[in-house]
């Protein structure tokens, strides 16, 4: 079983905000009491905060789905809802988050670091906070929106000072047992050290932390031996120390050769951009200061193979050091040295003026609308798909069993411009309108009127253009059935003005059938008698 963790993929989620509420206050003795649906709650972020006691992700390797609790609904006489809880995940002081692509979100250092992994969804408005002096007592709730959902990864890289390179058993992990209280595993066959083992040494007024890195062999860069999945836990390091094993019995090896290897791995490697120097930039490993440890001078062998390469290596402008992890020989000037690159680097630090970003104010655009529309085609038929955060938002919190609620989204729409924007780009009547992407809302666009007074006289939840929206006519249709009406009504008229012409015009109903001769003589009077 795992018990040493440094990278998982986690897939957490902010948790969904309650739906507001749709009541009326109805209370003796108090007519006319209005709505009073409260407001739901806002869903619970997932926050990843730095733990001083946690120093491996295994919990996350064995549960990787995590989930913020969502937020109550609210409830009548203006009651909100209860917001979710926040759910706090601790990690490791030196986590990186990264998406799946590589892209670093956050690098956390130091406790108490947060960073929102997953924000919770906007709990609805209930339809006391949606009234209005058009709208006085709305029959509808604005749905809570879903929280943000995503697969990150994070790695852990280790807050070391110095690291420790070198060959399987060249006595890395011997290092750190005799210079630090830290107690790893030491055997001798190789890759005995399967995860970095980090030791606190103290040199004089210097407190400094070394770290090992295992299983680095030619080869590392193609996957060979452990490959380089640790390095990352080195890339924080102010320095390396090259261990060689001075007292190998393999042929093909000596320390020449193994620095060589290490090196030509060391070049291969690329530092992560998560982690930059003073100057703002990321040093490559092999850039940075070294010291050269010729390791097991208690060994016959091994002193004289120290002083063969020595001049060598000094030729070279290495700072060589000849050690004993077993004798504790020469560990006590290498702690000093250590102890010196240390120092240096955190002065460095120290003095380097603080990078303060200068803040940028990005007002609005006088002509920014807020959204944009981009026309596609689909099936040889045009398709205008409307992207922005507000109307993307707003269908969401629409609840499309109601009618009012469908209304009043279209209001929403056509007062954001997004009518008028159709208009110009050649949409008409009937076209395909997608709201959002892929996962988008489609609808058949029918424009839509502003709403008014007319809406008062409707029963709550209902909107008189939306009900029986299979049965509304086209603006073709309307405008057919306003020709017929003008048609109809002139052909009146004409044939009214042909019989006024011919005499028949008459205010009488029974003097229409008289000829024109009595009706002058005044028979008509008789016959009405």
């Amino acid at each position: 079983m795992a018990t040493f963790v440094d990278r998982v993929v986690l897939h957490v989620s902010g948790g969904t905000g309650g739906h507001g509420c749709v009541s009326v206050k109805r209370e003796k003795f108090k007519p006319l009491g209005g709505p009073d649906g409260g407001n739901g709650g806002n869903g619970g972020d997932v926050i990843l905060r730095v733990d001083a006691q946690t120093t491996t992700l295994l919990d996350y390797h064995h549960a990787p789905h995590r989930h913020a609790t969502n937020g109550g609904p609210g409830m009548g006489d203006w009651r909100g809802g209860k917001n979710g809880e926040t759910l706090v995940l601790p990690v490791p002081d030196g986590t990186v988050v990264k998406t799946k692509d590589g892209v670093v979100l956050a690098d956390l250092v130091g406790e108490g670091t947060e960073f929102i992994a997953a924000a919770g969804g906007l709990g609805g408005l209930g339809n006391s906070s949606l009234s209005s002096q058009k709208r006085r007592a709305p029959g509808f709730a604005l749905l809570g929106t879903e929280g943000d959902s995503s697969d990150i990864v994070l790695e852990l890289k280790s807050i070391a000072d110095i690291a420790l390179v070198g060959f399987p058993s060249a006595g890395k992990s011997s290092l750190v047992a005799a210079m630090s209280a830290a107690r790893p595993k030491i055997a001798d066959y190789p890759f005995t050290t399967l995860i970095p083992n980090l030791g606190v040494v103290q040199a004089g007024e210097v407190r400094f932390t070394i770290a090992d890195v295992p299983g680095l062999i030619e080869g590392a860069s193609e996957g060979k031996g452990l490959g380089h999945n640790f390095l990352r836990h080195v890339e924080r390091c102010a320095a390396l120390v090259h261990v060689l094993d001075c007292g190998t019995l393999e042929a093909d090896r000596d320390p020449l050769s193994d620095l060589a290897i290490i090196e030509q791995e060391l070049d291969k490697y690329a530092v992560d951009m998560s982690y930059a120097g003073v100057d703002g930039e990321v040093v490559p490993l092999n850039e940075r200061p070294k010291l050269v440890v010729l390791n097991k001078v208690d060994l016959p062998d091994g002193r004289d193979m120290a002083e063969f390469v020595r001049p060598e290596l000094e030729q070279r402008g290495y700072h060589v050091f000849e050690v004993s992890a077993t004798s504790h020989e020469g560990l006590r000037q290498l702690s000093f040295a250590m102890g010196e690159i240390v120092m240096a680097a955190r002065k460095a630090v120290a003095t380097a003026p603080p990078k303060v970003a200068a803040p940028v104010l990005r007002p609005r655009a006088v002509n920014e609308s807020g959204f944009k529309i981009r026309r596609e085609e689909k099936n040889l038929e045009p398709l205008f798909r409307v992207l922005g955060e507000k109307p993307v938002r707003w269908v969401k919190q629409t609840d499309f069993t109601n009618e009012e609620a469908i209304g009043y989204l279209a209001d929403r729409l056509a007062k954001l411009g997004i009518e008028n924007e159709l208009f110009k780009m050649g949409a008409i009547p009937g076209d395909t309108v997608v709201i959002g992407e892929e996962d988008g809302v489609v609808f058949d666009w029918e424009p839509t009127m502003m709403a008014g007074a007319e809406l008062l006289a409707t029963p709550r939840g209902t909107d008189i253009r939306v009900a029986d929206i299979g049965d509304r006519p086209t603006r073709s249709q309307k405008r057919d059935e306003q020709l017929e009406r003008r048609e109809a009504k002139a052909a009146a008229r004409a044939e009214l003005e042909a019989e006024r012409k011919a005499g028949i015009w008459t205010e009488s109903v029974s003097g229409r059938r008289l000829p024109k001769p009595l009706k002058e003589s005044g028979l008509e009077a008789e016959n009405d008698d």
